[in-house]
């Protein structure tokens, strides 16, 4: 009678991918029992995931078989809008969804639209005009790439200097290293405090508990100095109640139940004893997060997302206390160079002892004879994860599986969580946890 329940739940799923990034997800949907189908679109990452779990060439062909479709980046929101009209199951973001996350400005438009508060921000077209604008009014600013190009984390630039001179010297630089092909980009004034994610799933009517409180920490190196890379780990807990998800997200249920968002959803703010400042949306996976999510969940991560997509998931269970994850990269992370990555880092072996069954999420790697090596072209071989009932615990699960792990050229953030000795003391002070 079990085996025949667990038979029931078996799905056909068809994973739709921009970059691979969501490898560990449709391998923990396989090693679930579900039947996969994973398919990449980016040329470079083609063999991601070859040897792990089944891959697929035109998705499209394979829309009939699949009992879900799972989408992972931005960008697909139209095609889901499509499908979910014609009645297939879809768990992904929606054409407004991308827009929000997209244009910057309709991002912003939109917060407003809901009261909630926003950071005053500027949009331009070309160097020499936001040049002339800061010129104009000295500030502390952060310089934010719209479009395609936000995708390059590392041209995000978070200015410290009160007058803007910094900022100026960096927009003169970009404007000599990509001239018109940068696009248009935002010049937003910088707010201190805490940075800190707000996140929840949506199952087409609302959102779905607990919610997800997360802390990136996005440069290269501890003590969050060097280069963004978009990230390099995350900490983060669940909670069934929180001021700062009633205060952000919780004020677009109605829109988003709307536009029938059957998916997962994220606002990344700055926090202070002032308020709340929204930064951006990421409306879809966040990653590292969806990894670090599932390793906090307590049932079928293909199950959960079916219960979603179907409508039917009002709630779910998750571990107590915090979980932590961090990147192990290799050159030329988190630049864009081929060469180097062809020279150092293609082929790599990452060694996994056979006895650690946990905390170990495969990102650019491909499988072959059993074993793993890296792939794709960005240079980002594992992410690894730690549980525990402190923030403390969690940390010294998740560096004690770093350390027996061998990843040659590797490199690695060695402070992933230590922010909320400090951060919680504040959030707790301003009303927010």
């Amino acid at each position: 009678m079990q085996n025949d329940k667990k038979n029931e739940n078996r799905r056909k799923i068809l994973l739709v991918s921009r970059w691979g990034e969501s490898l560990d997800i449709a391998l923990a949907m396989k090693e679930e029992g579900h039947k996969v189908k994973f398919h990449i679109e980016n040329r470079y990452c083609k063999e991601i995931g070859t040897g792990f779990v089944p891959k697929v060439g035109n998705w499209k062909k394979h829309i009939d078989w699949a009992d879900l479709i799972v989408f992972d980046y931005t960008g697909f929101g139209a095609d889901a809008d499509r499908l979910k009209a014609a009645g297939k199951l879809v768990f992904g973001g929606t054409a407004y969804t991308d827009a929000l996350e997209l244009d910057r400005n309709f991002g912003s438009d939109e917060l407003r639209k809901h009261k909630i508060n926003t950071i005053q921000s500027w949009e331009f077209h070309s160097f020499q005009e936001a040049i002339s604008f800061v010129e104009a009014n000295p500030n502390a600013y952060v310089i934010k790439p719209s479009g395609e190009t936000q995708e390059f984390k590392q041209l995000l630039f978070v200015g410290k200097d009160d007058q803007g001179q910094d900022v100026i010297r960096l927009l003169k630089a970009y404007e000599k290293s990509w001239g018109e092909d940068f696009g248009n980009f935002q010049l937003q004034r910088r707010v201190k405090g805490v940075e800190i994610s707000i996140s929840a799933f949506f199952n087409g009517k609302r959102f779905v508990r607990p919610y997800n409180i997360t802390f990136e920490h996005k440069k290269l190196f501890p003590k969050e100095v060097g280069v963004s890379t978009g990230e390099m780990g995350s900490s983060m807990f669940w909670t069934h109640d929180s001021p700062l998800f009633d205060r952000t997200l919780k004020k677009f249920e109605a829109t988003l139940a709307e536009h029938k968002l059957h998916g997962h959803i994220d606002l990344n703010c700055i926090v202070n004893g002032n308020g709340i400042y929204p930064l951006e949306f990421t409306s879809r996976f966040g990653y590292p997060q969806v990894m670090i999510q599932r390793a906090g969940l307590l049932e079928p991560i293909g199950e959960l997302f079916y219960g979603i997509a179907s409508g039917t998931k009002e709630s779910f269970q998750t571990r107590k206390g915090f979980q932590v994850g961090a990147f192990i990269a290799v050159p030329p992370f988190p630049y864009d160079d081929k060469k180097t990555f062809e020279l150092f880092s293609k082929d790599a072996v990452v060694v996994v002892p056979k006895n650690m069954t946990e905390g170990v999420h495969p990102m650019h790697l491909k499988q072959i004879k059993g074993q793993w090596l890296i792939t794709g072209d960005t240079g980002l071989a594992v992410l690894i994860t730690g549980t525990g009932l402190t923030m403390k615990d969690a940390q010294r699960i998740m560096y004690n599986r770093i350390s027996n792990i061998i990843v040659n050229n590797g490199y690695y953030r060695t402070d992933i969580g230590d922010r909320w000795r400090d951060d919680s003391d504040r959030l707790w002070s301003w009303g927010y946890l």
